[in-house]
């Protein structure tokens, strides 16, 4: 699989098998990884992999908290503006719509959007998940280099013929992961990802990309 076939075939997947991921394809795909780039090779991203029994626990706490009716932990980063101007709030709407409307999820049906949501703290059925996590006293441009990192795990994974799925969701049950991880009280939990080979049974619809003008301005001679 070349890169350009690696870019176009990522896309947040949300259905997995339960087909064990080997441990020694996970090792590979992170030491690529680490080859990232960051500012002054900072590296500043904090990754635990989980799998086999302590993902299930954790999967089995946040399904407890969600049955429970518990609140979101309160934020530590702001996951989107408040008010999202255009283009930014057309291109959420669109993607609300197509998401659920693959899933056959009408707009005014609040519990079964609920219900899909839900699916995120199962990791969409995922047998293994990596949490990343970036030290609190770093800034916007070390944050911009834990993407590029993320970005570079799920291209690797690609090639290992593996899907993912990136999910800031985890934030909102971050004491939740916190405790099966004890992760430092430094480290802020930026997202989750679920990890695994793609069940081809679950529907989808693939979200578009604007088109280049939108995003691109060439200055030429």
């Amino acid at each position: 699989m070349d890169v350009y076939e690696a870019v176009t075939s990522r896309r947040a997947v949300r259905g997995f098998t339960d087909q064990r991921v080997p441990r020694e394809v996970l090792e590979r795909v992170l030491s690529g990884a680490a080859w990232a780039p960051s500012g002054s090779n900072l590296q500043p991203w904090h990754a635990y992999v989980l799998t086999g029994a302590p993902l299930a626990e954790l999967k089995k706490h946040a399904g407890e908290r969600i049955a429970a009716g518990d609140p979101w932990d309160e934020p530590e980063y702001e996951q989107y503006p408040p008010a999202l101007k255009p283009p930014y709030h057309e291109r959420r709407s669109a993607f609300g719509h197509e998401r659920y409307s693959a899933l056959g999820i009408a707009r005014e049906d609040w519990e079964a959007r609920q219900r899909a949501a839900a699916a995120n703290w199962d990791c969409f059925g995922a047998p293994a998940a990596l949490f990343c996590y970036i030290d609190r006293d770093l800034g916007r441009p070390q944050w911009s280099d834990v993407g590029m990192y993320l970005q570079t795990v799920m291209l690797l994974l690609r090639t290992e013929g593996l899907h993912s799925c990136t999910q800031m969701a985890w934030a909102k049950y971050r004491k939740t992961v916190a405790e099966i991880l004890s992760p430092p009280d430094e480290l802020i939990l930026f997202c989750g990802m679920s990890i695994g080979y793609e069940d081809a049974t679950v529907g989808y619809t693939r979200t578009g990309r604007a088109p280049l003008d939108e995003t691109i301005t060439f200055v030429e001679d």
